[in-house]
């Protein structure tokens, strides 16, 4: 008997478009029905989710990456009957600290003061493992990324309120993938085996020679992991 194919809907992060998927859309085509959430235009974390609900299917295998993580967790407060499976992918489940709300209100001050040119060197470099810093072409995907979105869109996704999520990972009792870059220093790989540990049916995933952009860095390795969490 044929496997029914699922639908999968990948959330990117702050500042992502579709591009960021762009290997996964392909290696997964296969396997899976996938559509990109798009919510660059809203201006919360809960009307985010409400986007990416309106226009997914009835029931559908959910991945989040970074801030697109915590997008699906939201998802999970509102609709957790449609969501099949989760992957989580270098994000976290853990509410801004003061400080951290501190330096965000700073990135947003000064995008207001200046020209935003998306992500600079210095930035790639926090984002990215050291193994990949001279890889033009990648570096320049990845600022043409940010340029696309554009400072808008940067402050918008920036204030949204980010939740403890630890309440919903615990009731989702369904397979689930928690991914993350050996060397992501954005969100480090202790709160994923947190993350992991909340989850009742979680498969934890560490990627070597990455750091916060995996979907970027190892496609090869993010496509493969989602392939064996989506035909669990």
């Amino acid at each position: 008997m044929n496997r029914p194919r699922p639908d999968l809907v990948l959330l990117p992060g702050l500042l992502n478009d579709a591009d960021l998927w762009r290997a996964q859309l392909a290696d997964l085509a296969d396997l899976a029905d996938c559509q990109v959430g798009d919510f660059s235009s809203v201006d919360s974390m809960r009307a985010a989710a409400g986007q990416v609900l309106d226009t997914a299917p009835p029931t559908f295998a959910l991945a989040g990456f970074s801030l697109g993580g915590y997008v699906a967790q939201e998802i999970l407060r509102i609709a957790p009957q449609r969501v099949q499976r989760l992957a989580l992918l270098d994000t976290s489940y853990q509410p801004d600290s003061p400080a951290r709300a501190q330096q965000r209100r700073g990135q947003q001050a000064a995008v207001r003061r200046g020209a935003f040119h998306g992500f600079g060197e210095t930035l790639m470099r926090a984002y990215t493992d050291p193994s990949h810093h001279g890889d033009a072409a990648l570096m320049e995907r990845i600022r043409a990324m940010t340029q696309r979105l554009g400072a808008e869109v940067f402050l918008r996704q920036s204030a949204f309120e980010r939740e403890d999520g630890s309440a919903v990972l615990r009731a989702f009792d369904r397979p689930a993938l928690v991914l993350v870059g050996e060397h992501d220093g954005i969100t480090p790989p202790a709160v994923h085996e947190q993350m992991a540990a909340l989850l009742p049916d979680a498969t934890l995933v560490r990627v070597a020679q990455a750091g916060h952009l995996t979907p970027l860095e190892q496609p090869e390795a993010v496509s493969a992991a989602l392939r064996a969490w989506l035909l669990r």
